[in-house]
């Protein structure tokens, strides 16, 4: 029965997915045009996440920070690369809409654990390490939670949750939840590493409580 679903949920993937990229084409064109004029070039913001297994894939982003360095050459500070604009993009989660594209080459699901730093993987305990049993998604249980107010070992707790009792009135549940956190702009998520602390490691016994 759990095969057939991921079956099933993996061809929703590939048609809506496909459906949302066509049909948000102009939109995608404009934000392109947008970010080569504010913020220049590139457009994406392409960087290694861990996927289903823990197999590495390129996630694509639309850019929301400008590339200034220093006289080194190393990138100034993020909040000295924050931009009106690249926080107009975060704050409607426009600046997702090209993870669309991995959606369709299998890479995310639309609902699913959110993708994480890849430096990270080596600090789950047995239990968190299960959120990539299933394919990352672009929004998921622990997004309509409180994202990136709650803490880390709580957003896992609701990745391993979500692993095993997935179905596809939850994930429809997720999805219109996530539109309506976008309208509102609740939890607004301002990049990994950037509004929270990034993640150290936690004990394995907090799952034993």
């Amino acid at each position: 029965m759990r095969q057939f679903q991921l079956i099933i949920k993996r061809t929703l993937d590939i048609l809506l997915s496909f459906i949302g990229i066509i049909g948000l084409s102009p939109i995608i064109l404009i934000i392109s045009l947008l970010i080569l004029k504010k913020l220049g070039s590139p457009i994406f913001f392409v960087q290694a996440r861990p996927g289903k297994d823990g197999k590495i894939f390129k996630m694509i982003k639309f850019r929301t920070m400008l590339n200034s360095t220093d006289k080194y050459g190393n990138f100034l500070p993020n909040e000295l690369r924050h931009t009106k604009f690249g926080k107009l993009l975060r704050s409607t989660s426009l600046d997702e809409l090209p993870e669309l594209i991995n959606v369709l080459k299998g890479d995310m699901s639309l609902v699913g654990p959110r993708p994480l730093l890849v430096e990270y993987l080596p600090l789950y305990n047995v239990k968190q390490a299960r959120r990539h049993e299933v394919r990352p998604g672009i929004t998921g249980l622990a997004q309509v939670n409180g994202r990136n107010t709650i803490s880390w070992e709580d957003k896992f707790s609701y990745d391993v949750w979500y692993v095993d009792h997935f179905n596809f009135y939850l994930d429809f549940k997720i999805i219109l939840k996530t539109i309506l956190k976008v309208f509102r702009r609740q939890d607004i998520n301002q990049g990994e590493g950037i509004t929270m602390k990034k993640f150290s490691g936690t004990k394995e016994t907090y799952y034993g409580k």
